[in-house]
């Protein structure tokens, strides 16, 4: 069966869902502007749809002492970034992608030698309450970078020689917790966690996210409701995944014997002197739960919006806190300006220690690579490959409505973050910081020459290759197997073109076999052999694999033998209703074979229809998370699910048809064959949605 999931909400709910994703604040204080913050509120022209802006009136607010990061000194050779003109470029692209995408509000902080260079807010935080952005005041949700926060308290368990890296993660958790082999040889170790190699299958709906404030739950609790099937031996590919950075945080709590929020706050934010940033979210007390955020930053935690044709529409909180360690925490760019100069400073800030150089040196180098030259985990961070040839450090983002990067490059001392509150608007997020590098300190960017690829070897590379940052089963692994597909082809250039999520890039070969270069930045994809033909390839992320799938799972088998199923069902029902009186003569075999078939026929082109009716309404990415499993896909599943027994059944009772009885009272041979055909159509149908997993109606 197929739909077209040309929907990027649910591309986003699916697979990069969490993939990413948000956390909160720890004190009540503001922090107080640096000397060289900016005046908020930079706002471009919006399009004719999108509701009025309102006049920005900011409440007044009791100023604070300035914290300020101390002074680093300057990379030797490196000219420190023109704070004029880097504002100037800036302003230029925020301003147009606010424009062409969307987007309601917009923070951002650049950093280089310990000094802010740009802290500014652009757009709304609010616009029914009339709230501008506001750098050292608005708190925006920034996602995954969370996971920056407990890898930081992680290596100082490490160092404390607490935790082990080569231990199983099990040694720290208590037994409710730990983690079941699942008939695999090998322990999950805390490396593995790390390095996003544990093995883990990732789901996202349904339990990622929660709406409404009830549903949340305790950490412990989430950790085992929520546990994910082990779906090979770790330390073999990377396979982001939120849930063992949730058991690192567990882990955590488990040795110090307190809440992670508490732990958190106490072991980084505080010592930090981030006063505007926590992994609590503003929601009512509840005893089961830690603490919510304080009202004080609750007032200035921006909203989240969608984009819709009638314009922005403001989205209620999706709360994370069930799985807090990977993606609670919101911040402002002051904030985050101080916490990334603690960064690039080894640890240190104000005097204070906050992890060590051990620490420090770990997080800004490649501890892993799935295969030479792809890119690695730097102990949690992100490995990331910049313009000019330089290597940065990070982490990105995420929530429903909020995407958030940020980027630390040792070797210009730089570091920038920024962050956005409208679902539309990845794009400015994930390609800002790079732009910036490659602006300042890169040279123009020339058009590469490279030697083409010959027909015969692009061809080896063809394919359809399948991401394992997916759930294996049921039907979110069907949604996830739908939209997880990177489509491989030859580019007219002698290079590869490559599709995914509706989008098509196209990659160059270098002078290493199976290593390309992105034609429009600094990206490396890797592919990876296996009896001589290249079987995977490494998101260029460092996130996931890539495996190429064989022909029941190509996108392109599924939607034929979507068609030919539909339209035998059609004939098949339109055979009831214009076949000859001559035509309905039939043995009691017969008659009892075609009322299978006839029944089978409305159950498939139910089936379509109610998969037809979720693709229509899988816009509303809330509606696809928050509302899972959904009950279209369900209905469908467990009539197709019918339909396939009847069609077995069916495909049995084929040779009786063919004896038939006398002539006079039995079918016609191409009515027999007509039978024959039909039901091979849906045994073949049947068998091409089971290996796709859409018969699972059970597993959601």
């Amino acid at each position: 069966m197929t739909l077209r999931m040309s929907s990027k909400a649910v591309r986003c709910a699916a697979i990069v869902g969490l993939w990413l994703m948000g956390a909160n604040a720890a004190t009540s204080q503001d922090a107080a502007p640096t000397a060289t913050a900016t005046p908020a509120s930079t706002a471009p022209s919006v399009p004719a749809v999108t509701p009025p802006r309102p006049t920005f009136r900011r409440a007044p607010a009791t100023p604070v002492a300035p914290i300020a990061p101390p002074p680093v000194a300057a990379v030797p050779g490196v000219t420190p970034l023109p704070a004029p003109e880097l504002e100037a470029f800036v302003d230029g692209a925020v301003r147009r992608a606010m424009a062409e995408d969307h987007i309601a509000g917009v923070t951002i902080s650049v950093v280089q030698n310990g000094q802010v260079v740009l802290k500014k807010g652009y757009g709304a935080a609010s616009l029914a309450r009339g709230r501008p952005v506001d750098p050292d005041r608005t708190l925006f949700r920034i996602g995954s970078i969370s996971k920056t926060f407990t890898w930081i308290a992680l290596q100082n368990e490490i160092d404390a020689g607490r935790i082990r890296p080569d231990a199983p993660i099990n040694v720290y958790l208590p037994e409710k917790l730990q983690v079941r082999d699942q008939g695999k040889k090998t322990p999950i170790r805390v490396r593995d966690l790390y390095t996003h190699t544990a093995g883990f299958e990732d789901r996202v709906l349904g339990q990622l996210f929660e709406r409404e404030e009830r549903r949340v739950r305790p950490l412990d609790v989430y950790l085992r409701q929520e546990r994910p099937n082990r779906v090979r031996e770790p330390g073999v590919l990377p396979a982001y995944s939120n849930y063992g950075v949730a058991l690192v945080g567990a882990a955590l709590a488990n040795t110090g014997a307190k809440p992670f929020e508490d732990l958190i706050a106490e072991r980084v934010i505080v010592p930090a002197g981030l006063q505007r940033t926590t992994f609590r979210e503003p929601r009512a007390w509840r005893d089961d739960l830690p603490a919510p955020m304080a009202p004080a930053l609750a007032a200035d935690l921006a909203e989240g919006y969608r984009w819709t044709p009638l314009g922005l529409e403001a989205q209620p909180v999706e709360f994370v806190g069930q799985i807090a360690p990977a993606g609670s925490a919101s911040s402002t760019a002051a904030d985050m300006a101080r916490y990334m100069t603690l960064l690039l400073n080894g640890g240190t800030i104000d005097g204070r220690t906050v992890f060590s150089q051990r620490a420090a040196q770990a997080f800004r180098t490649a501890g892993y690579r799935p295969a030479a030259g792809a890119a690695g985990w730097n102990a949690g961070f992100q490995d990331i490959p910049l313009p000019g040839g330089r290597r940065g450090f990070g982490h990105a983002g995420a929530t429903l409505w909020f995407h958030s990067n940020m980027v630390l490059v040792p070797d210009l001392g730089l570091g920038v973050f920024i962050s956005v509150n409208t679902d539309t608007g990845q794009d400015l997020p994930a390609t800002l910081p790079a732009s910036i590098v490659e602006r300042f300190y890169a040279p123009a960017r020339a058009v590469p020459a490279f030697t083409p690829l010959s027909p015969a070897a692009a061809l080896a590379y063809e394919g359809d290759y399948l991401t394992d940052r997916r759930a294996y089963g049921g039907l979110e692994g069907f949604v996830d197997r739908l939209i997880g597909v990177a489509k491989v082809r030859a580019s007219a250039q002698g290079g590869l073109a490559i599709t995914s999520d509706g989008r098509t890039r196209l990659w160059i070969p270098t002078d290493r076999e199976d290593v390309f270069k992105a034609a429009d930045g600094a990206d490396l994809l890797v592919f990876q052999r296996e009896d001589g033909a290249p079987v995977r390839f490494f998101a260029p992320s460092g996130a996931s694999a890539y495996e190429r799938v064989g022909p029941l799972l190509r996108t392109g088998v599924l939607a034929g033998a979507t068609l030919l199923a539909a339209l035998a069902s059609i004939a098949t029902l339109a055979g009831v209703f214009v076949r000859s009186r001559r035509d309905t003569r039939q043995t009691t075999s017969q008659a009892r074979a075609s009322l299978l078939q006839t029944t089978q026929a409305v159950l498939w082109l139910v089936a379509i229809a109610c998969v037809a009716a979720f693709a229509a309404g899988s816009g509303d990415v809330a509606a696809v998370v928050f509302g899972w499993p959904s009950g279209w896909l369900l209905t469908a599943s467990a009539c197709a699910f019918i339909a396939t027994v009847l069609s077995l059944f069916t495909l049995i009772m084929a040779p009786v048809i063919w004896r038939g009885g006398r002539r006079v009272d039995s079918w016609s041979d191409l009515r027999k064959l007509a039978f024959t055909i039909t039901a091979l159509i849906f045994t073949s149908f049947s068998i091409v949605l089971a290996a796709w997993g859409f018969l699972e109606f059970w597993n959601t």
